[in-house]
């Protein structure tokens, strides 16, 4: 017996195509805290062909990593706006999203910076806001290090100073920790930057039920990703907003699922223990400094870990046919953007625009043409997988954004 999801576009088949982003490596050290060798660079020439590949292969964000200092694995770093700007020059089509803390940034300063660059790249910048975690990087670097929920607060005011400076004249703002007065920008961009944040915080969901475009969720199983979904979407909601989801998630994507699974296995058994212990050690005192505990990273066991943003998880490991449809699973449940990492950037970017995408797109198009009234998670035998998803989301309160 098939259990439709509670939500309109379920039994209309009309879901909005999946997105597809993948982590530009602007850092060293590849994707993975291990020692297993990763055919990926850093350097720029690198990451200019990559997202020209990608762009090719289908893909419609890259998200460029901040990091300004050495850690974990990560000893050279590129900073992330100007690289930004750098793989948008180099490309046509592509967004790329840069990834900003805003105890670095004079919000009025980043505002201009993004509209010059709109201007110069066709409307594709992109800014995903960090509220931070990384307290030594902070106080190395001259900044004010706040306390969890406080980081957020920052990040709200921060977006809001943006937002304003783009599209209000004489604009001014007075805040907890921001403050401007009078501004008058010229141009103002024709088309606002989209504007992602993570963290899986209270405080986090709520910001971003009142102020983001984007929520960026950390790997998960389709009933985690289902509870952010909901209740993010329901605090959205709550403030006549609407707002879509990006789900992180590291694929491995070879010719049989056993040939995936020894790869993903020796990425964990060659992890370089020390270092995913130590940024383990970290990024758990920063999640679980939440007020409610629940803070990112705040249940991640050692394996998660190996792959910063748990994209394990999201169990993106398999044959082209199996991940295509494990990414249908997702987008059923409310997942717009799947944002990708990999082992061997470049060439398993290729692969996955010539194996996963198209099967990914021939799905949905099947899922279209369903005689109206049809259960497409039955239809895709999807029903036991998303058993427990479903279940969140018909929760009294639930919304999913269609």
């Amino acid at each position: 017996m098939s259990t439709p999801l509670p939500h309109s576009a379920s039994t209309r088949s009309e879901l909005a195509p999946v997105e597809f982003a993948y982590w530009v490596p602007n850092v060293s050290g590849g994707l993975v805290v291990s020692n297993l060798p990763q055919r990926t660079s850093h350097e720029p020439a690198y990451n200019i062909e990559t997202a020209r590949a990608a762009e090719k292969a289908g893909f419609t964000y890259a998200l460029s990593q901040v990091r300004y200092a050495a850690s974990y694995g990560a000893d050279a770093q590129h900073e992330s706006t100007s690289f930004s700007l750098a793989l948008l020059l180099a490309t046509e089509k592509l967004k790329v999203i840069a990834a900003v803390h805003p105890y670095f940034w004079p919000p009025a300063v980043l505002a201009k910076w993004a509209a010059t660059a709109q201007a110069l790249t066709g409307d594709r910048l992109c800014l995903n806001v960090v509220s931070g975690w990384f307290k030594k990087e902070a106080l190395d670097l001259g900044a004010t290090w706040l306390e969890h929920d406080e980081r957020y607060e920052q990040s709200e005011e921060f977006i809001q100073i943006l937002r304003g400076a783009w599209t209000t004249d004489h604009f001014a703002f007075q805040g907890k920790h921001f403050q401007v007065g009078d501004l008058n920008f010229r141009p103002q961009p024709d088309v606002l930057p989209e504007v992602f944040q993570g963290g899986n915080s209270t405080a986090a969901r709520q910001m971003a039920g009142r102020v983001s475009d984007w929520y960026f969720m950390n790997g998960n199983t389709p009933e985690g990703v289902a509870e952010q979904v909901a209740q993010v979407g329901g605090y959205a909601a709550e403030n006549g907003r609407t707002i879509k989801f990006g789900l992180n998630a590291f694929a491995v994507v070879r010719e049989t699922e056993a040939e995936a699974v020894e790869v993903l296995d020796a990425i964990i058994a060659n992890a370089d223990a020390d270092k995913v212990n130590d940024f383990g050690n970290a990024v758990k005192e920063a999640g679980q400094a939440s007020k409610d505990g629940k803070g990112m990273w705040a249940d991640s066991e050692f394996k998660d870990l190996v792959q910063y943003n748990d994209g394990f998880r999201t169990g993106l490991i398999g044959t082209p046919e199996q991940v295509a449809r494990r990414v249908l699973a997702f987008r059923l449940i409310g997942v717009d953007l799947v944002l990708l990492g990999f082992l061997h950037v470049k060439e398993e970017i290729e692969a996955f625009g010539e194996t996963v995408i198209p099967r990914v797109r021939e799905l949905e198009a099947e899922l279209a043409a369903l005689p109206e009234g049809t259960d497409p998670v039955a239809h895709l035998g999807l029903t036991e997988e998303l058993a427990s998803a479903i279940e969140v989301l018909g929760r009294p309160g639930a919304v999913v954004p269609v």
